[in-house]
């Protein structure tokens, strides 16, 4: 298993359109991060920067960066674009973050 994280930035004000959104997870999403082997997937959120971070564990090679072809995961880019920092495709701009300590 494998741990993955990822920062990317919510708009301004956005903070209770997000959570809702989020708490909300669409029942088809959340079973194709599972069927594609993410798991404990959180996302904190720092209110001074509106940097969200990303973590989740991955079994496998991939993780939720990867599903950019699945029209699901398109459609949830879309649905998420008005709220967030997003390219011209409307994936999230995410920044893929090194880890350089873990405690076990």
């Amino acid at each position: 298993m494998k741990r993955l994280a990822f920062k990317m930035t919510l708009n301004k004000g956005q903070k209770e359109a997000y959570k809702k959104r989020h708490d909300e997870l669409w029942p088809e999403l959340k079973q194709l991060l599972k069927d594609n082997g993410v798991s404990e997937y959180s996302i904190f959120l720092d209110e001074e920067t509106s940097t969200l971070f990303a973590f989740q564990k991955v079994n496998g090679e991939g993780g939720s960066q990867d599903l950019a072809d699945n029209p699901i995961v398109k459609k949830w880019w879309d649905f998420m674009a008005d709220i967030m920092k997003v390219n011209p495709d409307n994936s999230p701009v995410s920044t893929p973050l090194e880890e350089i300590f873990f405690l076990e």
